[in-house]
């Protein structure tokens, strides 16, 4: 099915992808089985099929993941993190300067191309000191996109190569390491000129189309980045690290407007979610006798709104499959303690989650439509900067105390979610994200996640 055709069942499922897996895989007893647990401790997906993401023990051999089907654990040093977790503010994506930036470089790749594009980098762990003929390869790969510049011994990983990878690192948003370990450096650098090239020319379309008459003051979702823009006056205000949706889940692109923050939101478990995961989790928790409500901190209610008693409910009959369920405000609930409201056909969000170890990877496409973001508090002060009282100081207040709160958005504030998965800046620098939904290549595959 065509990407673009799968999106508009997001709004069902949205914000459900924690929950669903916590759901289907917790088996501890209520006391134990808080919502995020099993996900927040121990094996976190550490071992991914694909390899080990990030770390010194990535298996090369290993095949690589399909679109959206493994993700990256947290990248275990602290200051890659911090790298992934605080991007550098930057230009906005959708800056008017970067459509002729952007023409130069399909120009460019244009002419990569019909030089026949560039050669396959094994699939080796390299690093300084390395020698070899994989090295021989990776030298030709980073001359020919421009990375690799000045004096270099060919079969030598020395500090030109070093720096080469660096480059290509920052501009492909991955960890500048200098040090290919990891299976998403190797990705990036092999997916096929003729693809990157059919990535710039979708992209130029859609900066074309939303750049010209983008909104003074908007907040920008940019979904093969994972990334979110406050922007206002031609100026990024902030940028957070973000989680997007899966590729069997995808984040549609939209425009709208801010209308409204929920604090500490009850969230309301879509109809989807309570006949695929809840029922079934809460079947086995009555098999041991126990209360799936109460370990999830949830209430029912009759299609006509009156409460349920857990004690009454029959989770093996007909009935159960009517009711509608609510998660309460804690800090475990799956929407964070903030929901960040505009009107869109898809019913998708953006918000808080009580997952923040997902924010430490450079893979994140993890959501199941909505979008989570890191530092949501300061993007909502903006937001809200024209609400008077309504300033970081009493935002981090409301995240501590889980006052309940709707506050209507005084300011307008624009919304774009867009895909753009490569684009030029006038400094020169070709940036390129994951296709990570197949939307610029006609359905033809980078056969990775980069």
């Amino acid at each position: 099915m065509p990407a673009l055709g799968r999106m508009f069942k997001v709004g069902v499922v949205c914000a459900t992808s924690a929950f669903a897996a916590t759901l289907l895989l917790a088996t501890v007893q209520p006391s134990e089985a808080g919502l995020f647990n099993w996900l927040r401790g121990g094996n976190q997906g550490g071992q991914q099929q694909g390899g080990n993401y990030g770390s010194p023990g990535w298996n090369r051999n290993a095949p690589p993941p399909a679109h959206g089907q493994s993700a990256a654990p947290e990248e275990g040093d602290p200051q890659t993190r911090a790298w992934i977790t605080n991007p550098a503010v930057g230009m906005p994506t959708l800056s008017t300067r970067n459509i002729e930036a952007t023409k130069a470089a399909i120009e460019r790749y244009r002419a990569i191309v019909a030089q026949g594009g560039w050669p396959m980098v094994p699939e080796s762990v390299m690093r300084p000191g390395s020698r070899g003929p994989e090295i021989v390869t990776l030298h030709r790969r980073l001359e020919i996109s421009g990375d690799l510049t000045g004096q270099s011994i060919p079969d030598e990983y020395d500090q030109a190569v070093v720096m080469a990878v660096k480059k290509f690192q920052a501009r492909h948003n991955l960890p500048p390491t200098g040090i290919i370990d990891n299976r998403a450096t190797i990705d990036a650098l092999n997916v096929p000129a003729p693809v990157r090239l059919a990535q710039l020319q979708a992209s130029l379309k859609r900066l074309q189309t939303l750049a010209p008459g983008a909104a003074s003051r908007y907040v920008l979702v940019n979904i093969p980045s994972a990334q979110v823009e406050a922007v206002e006056g031609g100026q990024v205000i902030s940028r957070h690290a973000a989680v997007v949706g899966k590729f069997e889940r995808a984040t549609p692109t939209l425009s709208s407007k801010v209308s409204e923050i929920n604090f500490n939101p009850y969230w309301h478990v879509p109809r989807s979610i309570i006949q695929k995961d809840l029922v079934p989790k809460g079947q086995e928790f009555s098999r041991r006798g126990q209360d799936m409500l109460a370990a999830y901190r949830m209430q029912v209610f009759t299609p006509s709104g009156q409460p349920v008693d857990p004690r009454a409910i029959d989770w093996f009959g007909p009935e159960v499959y009517t009711y509608n369920f609510r998660q309460l405000p804690w800090e475990e609930n799956s929407l964070g303690f903030v929901k960040i409201n505009f009107p869109n056909k898809d019913a998708v969000y953006m918000h808080d989650t009580p997952l923040k170890n997902l924010f430490g990877r450079s893979i994140r496409f993890e959501s199941s439509g909505c979008v989570r973001i890191h530092n949501v508090e300061q993007l909502v002060a903006w937001i809200l900067s024209d609400n008077p009282g309504w300033n970081l100081q009493r935002i981090m207040s409301m995240k501590q105390s889980g006052e309940q709160a709707n506050v209507k958005v005084n300011k307008s504030v624009a919304v774009y979610f867009t895909y753009i998965s490569a684009w030029g800046t006038p400094d020169g620098v070709v940036h390129f994200r994951p296709d990570i939904y197949n939307s610029d290549t006609a359905g033809e595959t980078t056969a990775s996640a980069y």
